[in-house]
């Protein structure tokens, strides 16, 4: 593996991608309650870029546009869950495609990071939800180490993120990721991934350590950062809309088994490729709507909203986002009026 100094500090490139996204990339993991050390306020408010948070808007994957459709499930699933949400059938979906950044304005150019937030409903009243990244792996191993990037990020002084490094070299494998691996010029040919490990019980109460994705139907057409750029501001919200309105977009929900030596706690860490998996249903996207009057506006996409049979693991990071989720959802009702409606909605 490349040394933290060589290929987190020699490549000015990276300490671009650093500054540049460290706000908004990582928020996804913000919100550790600790009394010793962080509260969820102190996250918040260390995710706010310099000129202040965007008033009504949440605090961070503050860009975003809604869907709806379906999950439908094929059965597979039951045999590692007992979650009803896995018996074969169709089931009601809300979602939020959105971008890793505290800036609802921002052009799509500039944010590396790309997250999906799902909701799944079943009949007897269960419902899952997730909030997951195109990233492989997580920047920083505990959640002290994510504060510690930000305010590394947000620091002035010339060695705070050489500081850093070295005293977190998970760090590399998403540095290493954030500068060289291709973009994709849709959200319709992104894998999303849950990142941290979830325990799944089945009905005869076997307990299974499980990571998830979302493998998009559609053939990823890799593409340069500066071919992105040349795309537009809001290239993706747009290019989502106009494949959904032409058909359906589709996601294989695939569950990979964890080994008992794999580590659970520690999402900078893959699992092997090799490990068992199970395709267990499919995502349809069938609608996508303008945040601003969509569906998804005041849903927090809390990871800790779990169906039967499927609960958190030693993962510290499910429950530190669920803290943070809660402020910023907390602070973003309470500012409704700054938010930008507009049609049936918009306020005189």
């Amino acid at each position: 593996m490349p040394s933290p100094q060589r290929s987190a500090l020699g490549s000015l490139v990276l300490i671009a991608t650093i500054v540049g996204f460290g706000v908004g990339a990582f928020a996804y993991t913000a919100g550790w309650l600790s009394p010793n050390r962080l509260t969820s306020t102190k996250i918040v408010g260390a995710l706010a870029p310099p000129g202040g948070a965007a008033l009504g808007h949440r605090r961070n994957h503050a860009k975003g546009v809604c869907f709806t459709g379906t999950f439908e499930a094929n059965g597979k699933g039951s045999a590692i869950s007992k979650a009803s949400i896995f018996v074969s059938g169709r089931y009601p979906v809300l979602g939020r495609f959105n971008l890793a950044t505290p800036d609802p304005n921002a052009a799509d150019p500039t944010v590396r990071v790309r997250g999906i937030g799902v909701q799944i409903s079943a009949p007897d009243g269960d419902v899952w939800r997730m909030a997951m990244i195109d990233s492989p792996v997580f920047a920083v191993s505990t959640p002290q180490g994510f504060y510690d990037l930000l305010k590394a990020s947000a620091s002035k002084e010339p060695d705070a993120m050489k500081d850093f490094v070295g005293a977190h070299p998970e760090f590399v494998a998403f540095g290493e990721w954030a500068t060289k691996a291709p973009w994709t010029a849709s959200y319709a040919e992104v894998t999303f991934n849950s990142l941290n490990a979830f325990i799944f019980t089945n009905v005869s109460g076997a307990e299974y350590a499980v990571r998830w994705s979302w493998r998009p139907e559609a053939q990823a057409a890799p593409i340069s950062a500066d071919e992105f750029a040349k795309l537009g501001a809001n290239h993706l919200e747009e290019d989502i809309t106009e494949r959904v309105a032409r058909s359906p977009q589709r996601w294989s929900l695939v569950l990979t088994v964890a080994d008992p030596s794999d580590p659970t706690s520690d999402p900078t860490k893959a699992w092997p490729p090799s490990r068992p998996t199970i395709e267990a249903g499919t995502l349809i996207v069938e609608k996508v709507e303008r945040e601003s009057d969509g569906p998804c506006r005041d849903i927090n996409f809390d990871p800790t909203i779990l169906p039967n049979g499927i609960r958190v693991s030693d993962d510290p990071f499910p429950a530190a986002r669920s803290a943070a989720y809660a402020r910023s959802y907390d602070l973003r009702t309470s500012e409704a009026a700054n938010y930008p409606r507009t049609g049936a909605s918009a306020k005189p």
